[in-house]
């Protein structure tokens, strides 16, 4: 609910920051207001696609998903990517035409008060969505969260170039600041790419998490004999975990059930959203039978928990 409370927000947002660019833009001229107009039209779509990604991810498993949707949200963040790398392109263009054939403003005094408009409804929202975000793990959040971070240092930018317009008359600062903007839209987009497409080739968690499962596993082991084939991947929001584990042989199924449920209860207090998959394995192989004295049930003084 928090997420889509979130997306809401900045659909309606954006929504009204691109009909003032707009306005402004046509007003004065401005390629810079026009290319910030396009910047948040690509915010908007963005918020769009990060709202309904984010209600798909959360349908359960079916038949032909039975690991969920949660992949949706990543690629709704490469949806979104393209389209900010699309912006970026669209606006250097206009930029170079407008810095060929001239640039003429008018009123800057009402472009410079959209784009401070601008920057504080930005500032505000984008704290908001990064909260939830974090809070919540969405990708889709987190890349309109990025989208939105980086309207506002391009409205800084422009902000910055329609004063000194005004100030020293030097109007081709206006387009100048529309091709800087697309350059940091531009890296925005590639980042955001880079890190969608790592988890929808289930890229490994970060090593931080990984680090933190392993001190988990660790810590029983006075109740394991050893663990193996760990494997990690991330879905949308969803991370998904699992193991082999090494027993003793002698160990009942009870207690060997009750380790694995205290294994995966500690990793989700510390990870959120998680699906752990454990398989149990007794030592030796399958047809051996381990000694009721063997050397590890010596060393850990009994047969597991109970």
């Amino acid at each position: 609910m928090r997420q889509k409370n979130a997306a809401k927000i900045s659909i309606i947002s954006n929504s009204l920051l691109v009909l003032f660019k707009i306005i402004a833009g046509i007003l004065t001229g401005s390629v810079s207001i026009i290319s910030e107009a396009i910047h948040s039209a690509i915010d908007l779509a963005a918020a769009i696609m990060a709202f309904f990604s984010i209600r798909q991810a959360q349908v359960p498993p079916d038949s032909q998903h039975p690991y969920g949707h949660g992949k949706i949200e990543n690629l709704s963040a490469v949806a979104e990517a393209l389209l900010i790398i699309l912006a970026a392109v669209l606006i250097v263009i206009e930029a170079v035409e407008k810095i060929k054939t001239g640039v003429r403003l008018s009123m800057p005094g009402v472009a410079i008060a959209v784009m401070g408009v601008s920057v504080i409804v930005n500032f505000f929202v984008s704290r908001y969505l990064f909260k939830v975000s974090s809070e919540t793990d969405s990708a889709a959040l987190e890349a309109d969260a990025k989208h939105l971070s980086a309207d506002i240092y391009s409205s800084l930018a422009v902000l910055v170039a329609l004063v000194l317009v005004a100030l020293t008359g030097r109007q081709i600062l206006d387009p100048i600041a529309a091709i800087s903007i697309s350059l940091l839209i531009f890296y925005e987009g590639i980042m955001i790419t880079k890190k969608s497409i790592g988890s929808l080739l289930d890229k490994s968690l970060p090593e931080e998490e990984l680090v933190l499962i392993k001190q988990i596993l660790d810590s029983e082991k006075k109740y394991i004999k050893d663990y193996h084939e760990l494997r990690t991947r991330k879905a949308g929001s969803e991370r998904h975990i699992d193991l082999h584990l090494t027993v003793c042989a002698n160990e009942t199924i009870r207690k060997t059930h009750t380790t694995m449920d205290i294994i995966e209860t500690d990793i989700s207090k510390h990870l959120n959203n998680c699906k752990v998959v454990i398989h149990p394995e007794p030592c030796g192989n399958m047809t051996d039978v381990c000694p009721d004295e063997c050397s590890w049930t010596k060393e850990n003084g009994g047969q597991g928990r109970g």
